[in-house]
């Protein structure tokens, strides 16, 4: 068994291949119409295909029950390049309490999107501001191992 990736439905697919290609980057790799597989495993179907797929049950796009996440090495980039889109946000900008920044909107069909900030560039932010590997493994509740593994610390 191998996971190959997540599908959304979506209700225009040109809306949606134009806001993941210009806002998150994401390339197309398979155009099929009705069926768009971006890269890293993400697939867009429309949503009156989908329903036939699924024995014409009920497609409810607003809802709250998961994410599609992402992260990024240059969080202030992404956020100016997302103040030039109108989305509606789930929360602005915000840090979480072991010190990442992230922020959650919708999709144009109103599936939540997260941006956050590369957790390796969290690790080496506090480690260039002085603190410790212990420090750090504290701030971000996580173990020492783990940071240094991902710092390159032996």
């Amino acid at each position: 068994m191998q996971y190959k990736g997540t599908l959304i439905a979506v209700s225009d697919m040109e809306e949606s291949k134009k806001f993941y290609q210009d806002l998150l980057g994401m390339q197309v790799v398979g155009d099929f119409g009705a069926n768009v597989q971006l890269e890293n495993g993400l697939f867009l179907q429309t949503k009156d295909t989908w329903e036939n797929f699924i024995a014409n049950k009920e497609i409810k796009l607003e809802h709250n029950a998961g994410e599609l996440y992402f992260e990024t090495q240059d969080m202030d980039t992404f956020l100016k390049l997302l103040k030039t889109f109108q989305v509606e946000y789930v929360h602005e900008p915000k840090k979480q309490s072991w010190g990442q920044r992230a922020v959650r909107f919708y999709d144009p069909d109103h599936h939540i999107i997260e941006v956050a900030e590369d957790l390796v560039m969290v690790m080496k932010r506090f480690a260039d501001s002085g603190m410790t590997v212990e420090e750090v493994a504290v701030r971000m509740d996580v173990p020492v191992s783990y940071i240094k593994e991902h710092l390159g610390i032996i």
